[in-house]
């Protein structure tokens, strides 16, 4: 009987023991395995991959029907202003990054411009009395001439009395009304050569010969054979090609970099990959009222007569060098309302939006005065997106703080059904 009472208190108490043993062994898994979730990154939301704003608190689809993509709760994401983002997100917003670099910055001016002509060469034909065009040797614009060629001839009743007058002071001898003769055939616009004719041959003519007094090309045609004219009426314009003007307009932000005898080359779109060099002409005193660009003025050497009016060229002026400034790619600023910002790549699926200050631009270059330094890691493709993601982290970690003592599921959106 004492055996048998024995034989079952040990059995009962081998039970009990396993029991506990048990426990205790299921108790150090638990606490094993929560370990291991603790240590895992926890999914704070689910993202649109095209679209940061679009959010939800679990496993969906996009309105664009891709698939959401979950976004964990970081170490940096305690900071302010730093997100972490997942590796794969970040592939595929397709991120470029760039060194911010310290170096010298010119002032590069590349703006847009038209050929014309210059109008310091520019000539524009009157006639100095009424009259008819009686004969007219060049009938078009665009025609060239040379100078010394004949541009036409005038029927004028003025221009034959006044060479009858010179005629019979040539026959009088007399000194002072030959010379006062002289000078009215001169003063009605009578070419020396001309005159000389009238010394030798003693006889009038009945139409005047205007003659061309530099190369060039009609610019400007305005009357037709037969046509009356008198002294207010431009008969033609003539300008040469061998130099032209470029015509700039430069935005009012770079007005003051440009100046006199700066050089500047122009490119233009018919001969791809050949340079035009020349200078700074003029800068003109006002800036358009419309368009606010400064019009600046260049002048080109064009003996092969390659530039033509009216062209479209692509100009570049270069201006004096600054010293020795941070600077980075010109597409990775985010320009703002009252603040610009770059956003920084830290490393490891960390980026963080930072405040600067910007300077002068120069081609594709942009100056940083105060921000970052020389060696960060700039974002340059893809920035947009992830300063909009830091925005609303931000926005939620100040919600979140305001609000203690609500849950942060509140502040998520309701997931689509």
């Amino acid at each position: 009987m004492n055996r048998t009472t024995l034989g079952a208190v040990g059995i009962i108490a081998a039970v009990i023991i396993g029991f506990l043993l048990g426990r205790s062994m299921d108790s150090a898994s638990d606490n094993a395995g929560g370990r291991t979730i603790s240590s895992e990154p926890a999914v704070l939301y689910w993202v649109a991959p095209m679209d940061p704003n679009y959010r939800r608190d679990e496993p969906g689809k996009s309105p664009m029907g891709m698939d959401l993509v979950p976004v964990y709760a970081d170490e940096a994401g305690d900071q302010t202003g730093i997100i972490a983002i997942d590796a794969t997100i970040v592939n595929n917003l397709g991120v470029r990054t760039a060194r911010a670099q310290r170096g010298e910055l010119s002032h590069r001016i590349e703006t847009v411009g038209y050929v014309g002509y210059d109008e310091d060469t520019m000539q524009h034909v009157h006639t100095r009395v009424d009259g008819w065009i009686e004969k007219l040797a060049t009938k078009a614009t665009g025609d060239p001439v040379q100078k010394g060629q004949l541009l036409f001839e005038l029927y004028s009743p003025t221009l034959v009395n006044a060479q009858e007058e010179y005629l019979a002071a040539l026959r009088s001898s007399n000194k002072l009304l030959l010379r006062a003769s002289r000078e009215r055939l001169a003063a009605l616009g009578i070419a020396d050569s001309e005159i000389t004719r009238l010394d030798t041959e003693r006889k009038t003519r009945q139409r005047v010969r205007v003659y061309a007094e530099s190369d060039g090309v009609i610019t400007h045609l305005g009357v037709r054979e037969g046509i009356y004219v008198t002294s207010a009426t431009e008969i033609m314009s003539v300008a040469e090609l061998d130099k032209i003007w470029v015509l700039a307009e430069v935005f009012e932000r770079q007005a003051a970099w440009v100046k006199k005898g700066q050089p500047a080359m122009v490119e233009l779109d018919y001969l791809p990959g050949e340079m035009w060099h020349g200078t700074v002409d003029y800068v003109y005193p006002e800036l358009d009222p419309k368009t606010r660009t400064l019009k600046v003025r260049l002048r080109f050497d064009n003996e092969a007569r390659t530039l033509r009016p009216n062209m479209f060229a692509r100009v570049t002026i270069r201006g004096e060098s600054t010293g020795e400034v941070v600077h980075v790619p010109r597409e990775a600023l985010i320009r703002g309302g009252s603040v610009d910002r770059l956003v920084v790549a830290l490393g490891e699926g960390r980026f963080r939006a930072q405040p600067v200050d910007v300077g002068i631009e120069s081609g594709d270059r942009v100056e940083i005065r105060r921000g970052v330094s020389a060696g960060d890691l700039i974002v340059t493709s893809g920035q947009f997106l992830i300063d909009s993601e830091s925005n609303i982290e931000q926005a939620l970690s100040k919600m979140d703080g305001a609000e203690k003592p609500m849950d942060h599921s509140q502040n998520q959106m309701e997931p689509t059904q």
